[in-house]
């Protein structure tokens, strides 16, 4: 078989297509980089690895660059990853891909390609959710679930540990007031942290409990879940009263606030040191609490 001669027509049928089919652009180029990589694997094989090195030269000169030695080894690595029955959506582009093959876990790697089309997330942003160590902060439990049964997943099982705070201002004595200022001073990338579907209600949200006036830290609400997210923020380690005061909240919610056809109210106590053991020990398992780490 000549390999060179497959891997000229593929790249020379990908040509016409980008010219004649704009749409098919990204689809066809993923088919070629696809089928390259394969056929770049067979030859390996059979003529060892520096035939790779030897074709590069021979496609740079007939198609100019995007086809250097690094460029065709990435092509057959995709075909390495993605060959073992995994799916390649075309909603990403190879600049995904290229992020993506550099992943050793195959389940991380699914983990990244379903953020990135649910979350339209470009290559840029991947690159950064990849470098933050997102699935590595996700709980064991959920990474089962995704593995296992994706449909079974709850809005808490999205949160990561810890969550990431940008202090952008670099501000030094935190209390709790100034937690939340953080927070607020960049609330789309705090809402991204915790996961798909989170939006932001309120700070300081009002509610009344017999003649004394409460104030929630923040009110969120998950749209793709479909039910309010009470977050409370606090300092220091997790403790019972913490807990206690947080099912409050979400119970004054769920009476007041909550319809019919929305799921009960979830509760999110961000901690700078956790205590699993409270939260194993509590009766409600809407309740959850995360470690957060400021970042300057």
């Amino acid at each position: 078989m000549n390999y060179y001669n497959e891997i000229k027509e593929q790249i020379l049928n990908n040509e016409i297509t980008k010219k004649v089919k704009d749409y098919s652009k990204n689809r066809s180029d993923l088919n070629t980089y696809y089928n390259v990589g394969k056929l770049l694997s067979e030859a390996g094989k059979h003529y060892g690895e520096g035939i790779i090195k030897e074709y590069s030269k021979r496609l740079t000169l007939e198609f100019g660059k995007g086809y250097g030695l690094s460029n065709l080894k990435n092509m057959r690595k995709f075909y390495n990853v993605f060959s073992k029955s995994q799916a390649v959506p075309d909603q990403l582009t190879w600049s995904h891909y290229i992020e993506l093959i550099s992943i050793n876990d195959i389940n991380k790697i699914n983990y990244y390609i379903d953020i990135s089309v649910d979350m339209n997330l470009s290559y840029r942003q991947l690159r950064e959710r990849i470098k933050s160590n997102e699935y590595e902060r996700l709980p064991d439990s959920t990474k089962q679930k995704l593995i296992k049964n994706k449909d079974s997943l709850e809005v808490i099982d999205m949160v990561k540990e810890p969550i990431l705070i940008r202090n952008k201002n670099n501000y030094e004595n935190i209390s709790e007031k100034i937690l939340q200022k953080i927070i607020l001073e960049d609330i789309p990338s705090f809402l991204k942290e915790l996961g798909n579907g989170f939006t932001f209600i309120e700070n300081e949200y009002k509610i009344k409990l017999g003649d004394r006036y409460n104030y929630i830290d923040l009110l969120l609400y998950n749209i793709k879940y479909n039910c309010y997210v009470v977050v409370e923020l606090k300092i220091t380690e997790l403790k019972k009263e913490h807990i206690g005061q947080v099912q409050m909240y979400m119970n004054y919610i769920d009476k007041n606030l909550k319809t019919n056809n929305q799921d009960k109210t979830i509760g999110i106590i961000l901690v700078k040191k956790n205590n699993k053991f409270l939260i194993e020990y509590c009766s409600d398992e809407r309740i959850d609490s995360k470690e957060y780490v400021l970042l300057n």
